[in-house]
């Protein structure tokens, strides 16, 4: 019978993980009033048979809360509610991590308070709409610019944030670099028209996401630090464009050098995006030291053959865990995967279609 290292114990950034998979971040705006509850806490509980849980995108600031019901991490009554989830996780011997993501450009007024602002390196509206329990779809708004200010504020917020997450019991953070959000914003020439040392060439365009990473790293530990990219990603309205290569080889090299836990590539062309070459995958991977988390359309065989070859040292399952809470169980028992449900209770709030999914029926 094949041994798989798939479920064998493994490290990242010198942290124990009782296995080699991962559970995605996936946001599912279960968070009323944006503050983690009890009900979130069922859910990663659940699912802590996993060697590492990176959470659904957290806001580090009022200006980051870009969705409906999506959790933050800045004030006490946060930090208090994620208390409660890394103990429900940790219980069942699985690592966690916090994900921080500040929405940027993607979001609207109605899902945030009045004193908040919509920020972004360039006023470049995002084509679309976005889900408002106030209104329901609305277009996206012209977001405001960056100021230098702003960006120094931002900054803050994000290591503010990562030192809650540790209070909060957290094993490290992910900075959100994908998906089109704010770190992501910055990277790419069609939401970056900036003129400053933030915009323009690749090393100004990258400057923000490795202040970002910098700051974090020093404030909580290199070791405590990954970041999640998105390379030929296309999600909220990002173009592709004909530096992508470069820019993710010059941004691979620099956090080699900042010697960061992790970097996690997200291939999101399972879901009918482009997919992200294995030229770039390769080149990462040359390029980086540390652990390397690959995401998207994994099944067990394909994620075991890629860290079998060294492409990856971790492999992240995302929509399998939805209403598979036992993921583990079912690879290890070669059980069968409950087919994914429909998207009509990813995002909605309660318990249906979030903790109400059964394990397999033990043999």
């Amino acid at each position: 019978m094949k041994t798989y290292q798939l479920f064998s114990p493994a490290l990242i950034g010198g942290v124990a993980l009782q296995n080699h998979i991962v559970m995605a971040p996936m946001t599912r705006c279960r968070a009323i009033d944006n503050i983690p509850n009890q009900l979130m806490a069922q859910f990663y509980g659940q699912r802590n048979s996993a060697g590492l849980i990176i959470t659904e995108g957290t806001s580090p600031s009022l200006n980051g809360l870009g969705y409906a019901r999506i959790p933050g991490v800045f004030t006490k009554e946060q930090v208090a509610g994620w208390r409660l989830i890394t103990s429900a996780v940790h219980k069942g011997g699985a690592k966690i991590i916090l994900q921080l993501m500040h929405t940027g450009r993607i979001s609207h007024p109605l899902n945030m308070s009045d004193e908040a602002q919509i920020l972004a390196p360039s006023a470049i509206k995002a084509a679309g709409q976005m889900w408002t329990d106030a209104a329901k779809l609305q277009d996206y708004p012209i977001p405001k610019e960056m100021t230098t200010n702003d960006i120094i504020l931002t900054k803050a917020e994000y290591v503010t944030a990562a030192l809650n997450a540790i209070k909060a019991g957290f094993d490290g953070v992910e900075l959100h670099g994908a998906n089109g959000y704010l770190l992501e914003e910055f990277l790419s020439p069609v939401t970056n028209k900036r003129k400053d040392n933030y915009g323009g060439n690749i090393a100004n365009r990258c400057r923000f996401v490795i202040e970002v990473a910098t700051a974090v790293a020093n404030a909580i530990g290199k070791n405590k630090t990954g970041i999640r990219l998105s390379p030929y990603g296309v999600a909220s309205d990002m173009p592709l464009y004909p530096e992508i290569e470069a820019t993710y080889n010059y941004l691979s090299l620099q956090f080699n050098n900042l010697d960061i836990a992790y970097i996690h590539i997200v291939d999101h062309s399972s879901m009918g995006s482009p997919s992200v070459p294995l030229a770039i995958k390769q080149l990462t991977r040359k390029n980086f030291k540390n652990t390397i988390i690959l995401c998207g359309g994994y099944d067990k065989e394909k994620a075991e053959a890629d860290i079998e070859s060294g492409l990856c040292n971790l492999v992240a399952f995302g929509r399998p865990f939805i209403n598979n809470p036992d993921l583990v169980q079912r690879f290890e028992n070669n059980w069968t995967l409950a087919a994914l449900p429909t998207m009509d209770l990813f995002y909605t709030p309660g318990e249906n279609g979030y903790t109400n999914y059964p394990n397999h029926p033990p043999h």
